[in-house]
């Protein structure tokens, strides 16, 4: 049996022995944490000399359609639950009490960090979808039950883009399974990827623009972003942490396994289409942050823009490019994560966001400052942290492209536009944190007695954010293991 397995059944353990009456957070806290260790006891026992798929396990169950219930993980499926081992903890932990039905909050919680464990170290893409799927509904619940401002509509707007990119997914590996010789069919995704275009009964340019279509919508890429800011601002802050944090980057996680190597023909042909739509991410996204007057839906922008870096990192295409999406992808994660926990933290608190109505708040909860610093420097880029040595790789990776392809014109405009992309980070976070922490203290009747984060909050932040520490000085801690899924 796959040690992975163990990552997949203790969250729905943890939800039946909730609904038998164990207590909730308690219950759900020890989950979470032992899956984090049992998560690190995997990350460092791999073995990167080897490389490959390690961790195998495979039931067969249609073997006549090739529908397996596979389970492995490379260093890419490694970090990827890392990191969702790590927020799934965070959110757990940072989790306010609640008044009403906490219980069901704990368990679509860990209903969530379940179905990404599942897609993440799923090897069929049969269950890689269904997994997500799992993991997708009680986004749904949460948002309309626990959400805040008009968290009805923002519920039915994430349900009917990401079902609809979820569908479009559906289709494409169908596609795809069809696509291939009867005799060479099958849902494993190392078999597809060996496959060659020529092979394929059915052009492979729309079978990756399908795909691509699907996995852009469920990541935000423009123009099917438009979900995202709502969602995140309305969202409970546990919901927003592990959504943005991790369940977004399944769309990026399914491209790498499924467009990229299956079609890398049809990703250099479309290339200039990807370029532009990352560089609206950027730069169109990116001043429409700077527009933002809540501190919510500026970072609910925030992780819409950041997407188009990613974008950059997989349509350029070499081990320099891939190895900075993956790193940037476990930074984005954690940062990301850690500024939703402060805004929840701060939303409880002021029962606003908004600038104008904050201000000073640096005087009255400190740690909470000294936290959104640190997260704010992550979010932009700052050298120490993780996200910086990913986008480094990235540059780098799409300098290299540009090189090779004698001065691509296409490219060195997104590359120009993702290099602006930091500055704009940069002004709109650094704005976002003078403005709520810092000058006079606009309602210091109203909050004089408030408290600053309590250890419960405070803990799983500094976690989030020491990790971010850790491997931003010694990225190799990620690369080692992330280098050998692009060999």
């Amino acid at each position: 049996m796959s040690p992975l397995l163990f990552l997949i059944i203790l969250p729905l353990v943890a939800i039946v022995l909730i609904l038998a009456g164990a207590p909730a957070r308690v219950t759900s806290l020890l989950a979470t944490g032992f899956n984090l260790i049992w998560s690190l006891l995997l990350f460092f026992h791999y073995d990167t000399v080897i490389g490959g798929w390690q961790y195998l396990q495979e039931t067969r169950l249609i073997p006549q359609m090739g529908l397996n219930f596979t389970l492995g993980a490379d260093g890419l499926s490694l970090t990827m639950l890392l990191l969702t081992t790590l927020v799934s903890f965070a959110a757990i932990w940072v989790t306010p009490k609640l008044e009403r039905s906490p219980s069901l909050f704990y368990c679509c919680l860990l209903f969530i960090s379940a179905g990404l464990a599942g897609a993440f170290s799923s090897l069929d893409t049969f269950f890689l979808y269904g997994f997500h799927e799992i993991a997708l509904i009680p986004v749904f619940i949460m948002i309309g039950t626990w959400g805040s401002g008009d968290r009805q509509a923002a519920a039915w707007k994430a349900t009917l883009y990401l079902g609809a990119g979820s569908f479009i997914v559906l289709l494409g590996i169908i596609a795809l399974y069809l696509a291939a010789p009867s005799s060479m069919r099958s849902f494993d995704f190392r078999v597809m990827a060996e496959l060659s275009q020529n092979e394929m009964s059915h052009p492979a340019s729309w079978i990756y623009l399908i795909l691509l279509v699907g996995f852009g919508t469920l990541v935000s890429l423009f123009p099917f972003h438009s979900w995202a800011p709502s969602t995140y601002a309305s969202a409970p802050a546990p919901t927003a942490m592990l959504h943005a944090g991790v369940l977004k980057k399944f769309g990026l996680y399914g491209l790498i396994r499924l467009a990229l190597p299956i079609f890398p023909a049809a990703v250099g042909r479309f290339s200039t289409l990807l370029l532009f739509l990352l560089i609206c991410n950027i730069l169109y996204i990116g001043y429409v942050t700077m527009a933002q007057r809540r501190l919510d839906w500026t970072i609910a922008y925030s992780s819409v823009m950041h997407m188009g870096t990613i974008f950059l990192g997989l349509v350029a295409f070499n081990i320099l490019s891939l190895s900075g999406a993956a790193l940037l992808m476990f930074g984005h994660g954690l940062s990301i994560a850690a500024l939703f926990a402060l805004c929840g933290a701060l939303r409880s608190r002021t029962e606003t966001l908004s600038y104008h109505e904050l201000g000073g708040l640096a005087q009255l909860f400190p740690k909470a400052s000294l936290l959104f610093g640190f997260g704010t420097m992550a979010s932009i880029g700052l050298p120490g942290f993780t996200n910086f040595a990913g986008e480094i790789l990235i540059f780098f990776g799409a300098t290299a492209t540009v090189i090779i392809d004698q001065g691509s014109l296409s490219f060195m405009i997104a590359i120009i536009a993702a290099l602006w992309g930091v500055v704009i980070s940069a002004i709109y976070m650094l704005r976002a944190y003078r403005a709520v922490f810092f000058g006079p203290l606009i309602k210091a009747e109203g909050w004089i007695n408030t408290k600053d984060l309590s250890f419960y909050e405070f803990a799983p932040i500094t976690m989030l954010l020491v990790v971010l520490l850790i491997t931003g000085i010694f990225p190799h801690l990620i690369l080692n293991l992330v280098n050998t899924a692009f060999r």
